[in-house]
């Protein structure tokens, strides 16, 4: 497995730009792609995220764990790169895709065919490129503008493109009508922007910590999202049930009440006993921290 991956990763650099405009300084890209593996790292080690994969267990998933969460980042790494690099090189949709179908062969090969990060190749990889756009025409690094840019430039082919048929949110797709990821990142990220980045730092004023202030973020992105993997595994019953959890545990005052973390505890043992798994809010949230981060220059 490790073998596969490693050949695909050393192509990277290997590969002239295809763009047809210069490169993004190697320094902005490699920082970009850190920046984007190490969100999905603080979002691994964020807990408790009822039903998710983190340190201390594997929450409703009996086909990976927290080992088979890092290899997978650890791959993703230098594709991220790419993508800031391809966005700082004027790279269309199609390019976009391109590396993005290598960085999910390289996940699927590491992780020994769990799709771990399948929705954060996409929506991570896109701001990649969007931050790599904006160091290339010296814009801000802002978190409104690299959403709008994802929109203004990708938008409307994100929507036109080839639906995956072995996704969950294409699944939910067909059967309830969802939009999912796809339309989450043609229309800019609203949730991570109106909901996600001001719950973080609501967090963070009621905590005063880092992690707790990222799982205040979960819940009010698992309240306000149409998650289409708990459509998947739930149906529209467990994305109500979990949607109404989420929301009765920010009512409660969230990461700022006494028992926050007996609450919260209690939400994600109720998560794993009916096998529900929001990956779509984890993925929202590893866009929310990428996007707090890059706008602060952290």
């Amino acid at each position: 497995m490790r073998t596969t991956s490693l050949r695909l990763t050393e192509g990277l650099a290997k590969r002239p730009p295809a763009h047809g405009r210069a490169s993004l300084a190697p320094v902005d890209a490699d920082r970009f792609g850190g920046m984007a593996a190490d969100a999905l790292l603080a979002e691994l080690d964020t807990w408790p995220k009822p039903g998710l994969v983190s340190p201390f267990d594997n929450g409703s998933h009996d086909d990976m764990d927290y080992g088979t969460f890092l290899r997978s980042i650890d791959v993703l790494r230098p594709f991220y790169a790419e993508l800031a690099d391809a966005g700082g090189a004027g790279a269309d949709m199609d390019e976009l895709r391109r590396i993005g179908r290598l960085a999910e062969d390289a996940m699927l090969a590491v992780t020994g065919g769990a799709n771990t990060h399948r929705g954060a190749i996409f929506a991570l990889g896109l701001l990649c490129a969007a931050a790599g756009a904006a160091r290339a025409e010296r814009s801000c690094l802002s978190a409104e503008w690299l959403a709008r840019t994802v929109a203004e430039r990708w938008g409307r082919d994100i929507m036109r493109g080839p639906i995956p048929l072995n996704s969950h949110g294409s699944a939910a797709l067909r059967r309830f009508g969802s939009g999912g990821a796809r339309a989450e990142a043609a229309s800019g990220f609203p949730h991570a922007l109106r909901i996600g980045l001001p719950a973080l730092r609501a967090g963070r004023a009621l905590a005063g910590k880092e992690e707790p202030a990222r799982v205040h973020a979960f819940f009010a992105l698992l309240a306000a999202m149409e998650d289409t993997n708990l459509l998947h595994r739930g149906g529209v019953e467990g994305l109500r049930d979990a949607r109404r959890a989420a929301s009765d545990f920010l009512l409660a005052g969230g990461v700022g009440g006494a028992d926050w973390l007996a609450h919260a505890t209690t939400v994600h043992r109720r998560f794993v006993a009916r096998r529900l798994s929001p990956g779509g809010s984890a993925d929202l949230l590893a866009v929310t921290i990428f996007l707090d981060r890059l706008e602060n220059g952290l």
